[in-house]
């Protein structure tokens, strides 16, 4: 996991929109690893913890538009849960490494590169 950008993508939208981006030949960086799962609200502070220490430049919890949650307020406790992780980093002085929530809708490829791009961009300027 050494360099790459772990993305926690919501099977009902983030996990359709990464797809949809790669049939559409949307170019993003390679180093994206995608993790489907079930809800963004299921992603537990653990995990992000787990993929930065393994190596992981940054992680991304990707989940549906507020309001739009399949599972109601999945979203809401994700990104609680991405507050909640850049505190801890924080408070033990590892904040170099980018934890970010995006809510995307399942048929938006270009904000799914969007997000991408934007993580890669600030892990760059940190020279990361």
């Amino acid at each position: 996991m050494n360099g790459c950008i772990v993305a926690f993508c919501c099977e009902h939208s983030a996990y359709p929109a990464a797809d949809l981006a790669g049939k559409l030949r949307l170019h993003y960086p390679e180093n994206i690893r995608v993790i489907r799962v079930p809800c963004a609200g299921r992603v537990d502070v653990i995990h992000i913890l787990k993929a930065l220490e393994k190596g992981a430049a940054a992680v991304l919890v990707l989940g549906c538009e507020d309001g739009a949650c399949h599972h109601i307020t999945g979203n809401t406790r994700a990104k609680e849960r991405v507050k909640y992780c850049n505190m801890l980093l924080k408070e033990v002085q590892i904040d170099g490494r980018p934890v970010a929530m995006f809510n995307l809708s399942p048929n938006a490829p270009h904000k799914f590169v969007s997000a991408v791009n934007e993580i890669t961009k600030i892990i760059k300027e940190s020279g990361r």
